[in-house]
Order: C-alpha cells, then sequence, then structure tokens
C-alpha cells in the first residue's frame, strides 16, 4: 500500500535495544552513501551519524536520508529486495526526511526510465529530457546527462535554505527530472534548457534533484540546516 505523508511529524521513538541514532543514511545496495555520510559528519561532528540497512536502526533515527544514483530500476529493485521500503515509508511520514538525487525521483508515483514505478509518497512522475528540446540560447546542443553545476532558483522559502543565496549553484547529474502534480510542492527550479523542478518540500519531506554533498559551501549549508530542522515549514 502506499502512503502520502500528512502534515503532522511525530517524534522518532527507539525500538527496545537501540539508542537514539541522530541521522540514519539508508543503505539498500545503491547510492552516493560514504559520500553523503561523511558530508553530514563533517557538519555535524557531534551528532550520531549512520549507514544503515537494518530497519529497527532507520526506525529509531531522528531524521533520515534517501540517497540514490544510477538508474531509477535498479534503485526500486534494490530497495524492494533489502526489505527497507516499509521503513522508507514509516519515516517519510514522522520525522524530518531528505531525499537526494534518486532518492528524490523514487518518492514519487512512477518514473519513464524503465517504466519503473516510484514509493507513490509524492503525486507526479520523472520525464527524460527530450532531444529536441535540448538547445541553448545560442543554437549550441546541450548534452545529456544534465551534468554539473547550475543555478537553483528557489520558488519558496524554507528553513533549509537558510544562509543560502537564491541563485546558488549545485552540482547535478542526471538524465531524468521530476514533475509534481502540485506545484506548490516544488521548492526550487533550474533551467537546462528551460525550467523545471529541482526541490520539493512538504511537510516532513525536502529532497532535492542535485547532489549537497558535492556542491561545496552552498551544499554543505543545506545539509547543516537539514541537522537543525524540525520537520516544520
Amino acid at each position: 500500500m502506499r502512503v502520502r505523508p500528512g502534515p503532522g511529524v511525530r517524534a522518532a521513538c527507539p525500538p527496545p535495544g537501540y539508542t537514539m541514532i541522530d541521522i540514519a543514511v539508508v543503505d539498500y545496495g545503491t547510492g552516493n552513501l560514504r559520500s553523503v555520510a561523511k558530508a553530514l559528519r563533517f557538519v555535524a561532528p557531534e551528532r550520531t551519524i549512520v549507514v544503515s540497512s537494518n530497519p529497527a536502526e532507520i526506525r529509531s533515527a531522528a531524521r533520515v536520508v534517501l540517497p540514490g544514483q544510477s538508474a531509477m530500476p535498479d534503485c526500486m529493485r534494490s530497495l524492494n529486495e533489502s526489505g527497507l521500503t516499509e521503513v522508507v515509508l514509516q519515516t517519510s511520514t514522522d520525522r524530518p526526511f531528505l531525499g537526494i538525487c534518486l532518492g528524490l525521483q523514487m518518492l514519487f508515483d512512477e518514473s519513464e526510465e524503465g517504466p519503473t514505478p516510484g514509493l507513490g509518497v509524492l503525486a507526479g512522475g520523472v520525464v527524460r529530457f527530450r532531444d529536441a528540446a535540448m538547445v541553448d540560447v545560442d543554437g549550441g546542443r546541450l548534452k545529456v546527462p544534465h551534468m554539473g553545476w547550475s543555478l537553483v532558483r528557489r520558488t519558496r522559502e524554507h528553513p533549509l535554505w537558510r544562509g543560502i543565496d537564491d541563485g546558488a549553484r549545485f552540482y547535478f547529474a542526471h538524465s531524468y527530472y521530476p514533475q509534481p502534480n502540485d506545484p506548490d510542492v516544488t521548492a526550487a527550479s533550474v533551467e537546462y534548457p528551460t525550467a523545471f523542478t529541482c526541490a520539493i518540500a512538504r511537510a516532513n519531506i525536502f529532497a532535492v534533484q542535485f547532489h549537497p554533498e558535492k556542491s561545496h559551501r552552498a551544499g554543505l549549508q543545506l545539509l547543516s540546516n537539514f541537522v537543525a530542522w524540525n520537520g516544520r515549514a
């Protein structure tokens, strides 16, 4: 059953035998896990941060990060085979939750890549850049995947943007991007060559198409903001 998060955020309660973990990075067998965890430990050295494939351990964490890279079919297959789908769905409803790259795309209903069903946490789909449209203002061809630094324009205020200039550059590496059914969940956009959603925010969920762990000062500031975030916009 697909679960869409409601507006409330409940405190995570550790199960018997587990101490409270500040941040769990979900390890489902793929994704840029170590670099994400390393960046989080850099901005929050005093916090307990784990890379975990243990459902009970993830469930005990105060905050959860779902990273991802490679292909959507591989990520969804790995997540389902890992037995972590249920705990990811649960934690996406009741505590600060950060999705990164494929971790953003997996939250939607489906992706053209495959095509592949997603987790259905957010209504909408994930589409591929259209080759015919990949032309810049000077008539030059743009490459797919979209890879490198791009200027991000936020479309709404949010605690995770604190200390980050509007128009800051973040690092991207992707061939697909999200199209939310509800435009109000969009928190930022980027142009390549036309504008598309590159960050979403709803209730306790914040997710980005770019890689904050590879985005130097702006990316580290976003991760630092996530560490301090109470899960409310």
